[in-house]
């Protein structure tokens, strides 16, 4: 059990470490270059973050715990990421608005292409990793950040399409679009950690 915590560790960390530097890119070059999905999903990254330190703490306060309050760890780590999905739900909507108004779109979405690209395949191999552990500890905060991880498969993938249909044709609407995407994955994430939280 404890080696099993001890790999759930290790994931939160690399978890972090990527997310942090893919989430500085991702949030430099949306704004540089004006995409909102990139800077949305540079965003989603620095929540991603927050989700791992939410379970790089839980794990090191149940190994030193010495009661059996491994449930309220797992609650608070819970609320944690489902606060801030909710957070990040709220901005891009109002962005996107603003955008829409102002009839701003991107000078290139080139950045967006190869963020995605690696994305992908960083996110899909932790979110194999994560949920494996995560059932053979029984633990629904563990699943949840796996499954966080695994939304982050499907944000990678949106925002590969909408560069790549930027790119192709130039149309504004269409990193809106990509953006009100991500929108909608993180409020149904956010919800999704809440109500485990409250155990549903």
């Amino acid at each position: 059990m404890r080696r099993l915590w001890n790999i759930v560790l290790l994931l939160a960390v690399i978890t972090v470490f990527y997310n942090v530097i893919e989430g500085i890119v991702s949030v430099f070059f949306g704004v540089t270059d004006e995409t909102l999905a990139l800077f949305g999903f540079g965003i989603d990254s620095v929540i991603e973050v927050l989700s791992g330190i939410g379970i790089w703490f839980m794990v090191i306060r149940i190994k030193n715990s010495q009661s059996r309050n491994i449930d309220n760890f797992q609650k608070t780590a819970l609320r944690i990421t489902g606060i801030s999905f909710y957070i990040l739900t709220i901005s891009l909507i109002l962005t996107v608005v603003y955008n829409i108004y102002k009839g701003n779109k991107p000078e290139t979405t080139f950045w967006g292409i190869i963020i995605s690209s690696i994305s992908i395949l960083t996110m899909i191999l932790l979110t194999y990793f994560k949920l494996d552990v995560g059932k053979k500890l029984r633990s629904d905060a563990v699943i949840a950040d796996a499954n966080n991880t695994k939304t982050c498969v499907y944000l990678s993938i949106l925002l590969l399409a909408s560069s790549l249909l930027y790119e192709i044709f130039k149309i504004g609407y269409i990193d809106s679009i990509g953006a009100l995407g991500i929108a909608f994955y993180a409020f149904k994430e956010g919800r999704e950690s809440m109500e485990k939280s409250k155990g549903e």
